[in-house]
């Protein structure tokens, strides 16, 4: 429901909309956490929206999401080691194309 973020050159915590990108020091917070929300000692909070509501999903998040999975896909195939050659040593026993005994 909000984004938290920690200004520590500041000692301010900024508590706004959630976040569209990932950033560092800043955390996702559900809307019970983001109101009870307390600071560290000697800190400041900047709330940015002072009243939460859910974020409804739109045409780019299922964009976003199709994306992803085809980047995954796409790594997963090029990720997939070479099959061993047949006869390949493994240890001490080798593999005899052919069915030889």
């Amino acid at each position: 429901m909000a984004t938290l973020t920690y200004v520590y050159a500041d000692r301010t915590v900024v508590l706004g909309p959630l976040a569209v990108k990932k950033e560092p020091f800043a955390y996702d917070l559900c809307a019970e956490h983001a109101e009870h929300l307390t600071p560290p000692r000697g800190w400041e909070v900047i709330r940015l929206a002072p009243e939460w509501e859910a974020a409804q999903p739109s045409d780019e998040d299922l964009a976003a999401l199709a994306d992803s999975i085809r980047e995954r896909a796409r790594r997963a195939v090029h990720d997939v080691p070479p099959a061993p050659l047949p006869s390949a040593r493994r240890g001490h026993l080798r593999v005899v194309p052919g069915g030889a005994a």
